[in-house]
């Protein structure tokens, strides 16, 4: 059982030390060595848990995915103003994820990458995540009647992952700061008038 304990410790550190070095450096430049260091652990122990780069890489984006899924689930759930104040919440607490925890903010990356081929799709997700929201918005009414659910998804994930994007090189573009800037754009023309 030690051992086992042990073996998730380690593989955790492997998962975090990877998104690290994938967030700053990108997948192409990222290496091995690299992360088993910046871990704290062997190659054999990395190699041990992981049989190349790209195995790692799927692990930080499947984290990165399943805590993506967990705080959205949680806005939506908390949210008392209905779905389209559920969306609201979510891309604010993502958003604040994707600054403050380097696996999320690798898995994003990772997603994107186009030297890889990801098969978390956590980019499909997000987009299906945003779009459900925003069809239930309009069932609800809480959708301005000439607004289609389809391209406010297109606009909501398409400025949420520019933001991510532009924040690799760049704080300034993750902060809450730039999220409010989007929904005070956005919500205007996304609610009904009345």
């Amino acid at each position: 059982m030690v051992k086992q304990a042990r073996a998730a410790v380690t593989r955790q550190a492997l998962i975090s030390a990877a998104a690290e070095v994938f967030g700053a450096d990108g997948y192409a430049m990222a290496t091995l060595p690299a992360i088993s260091s910046r871990a704290g652990v062997s190659s054999g122990a990395l190699h041990f848990h992981f049989p190349n780069k790209e195995a790692l890489a799927s692990a930080v984006e499947n984290a990165a995915a399943e805590s993506a899924r967990a705080l959205t689930e949680e806005s939506a759930r908390a949210a008392k103003g209905g779905r389209l104040q559920a969306l609201v919440a979510a891309v604010c607490r993502l958003m604040d994820a994707v600054a403050d925890d380097p696996v999320v903010r690798a898995g994003f990356r990772l997603g994107g990458d186009p030297s890889r081929k990801s098969e978390a799709k956590l980019h499909d997700w997000w987009y299906e995540w945003v779009r459900d929201a925003l069809v239930q918005a309009r069932g609800r009414g809480e959708l301005a009647e000439d607004v289609s659910a389809e391209d406010a998804a297109v606009v909501i994930v398409a400025s949420t992952l520019g933001l991510e994007t532009l924040g690799a090189t760049d704080r300034y573009w993750q902060s809450a700061e730039r999220v409010s800037q989007l929904w005070s754009f956005a919500l205007p023309r996304l609610s009904p008038a009345e």
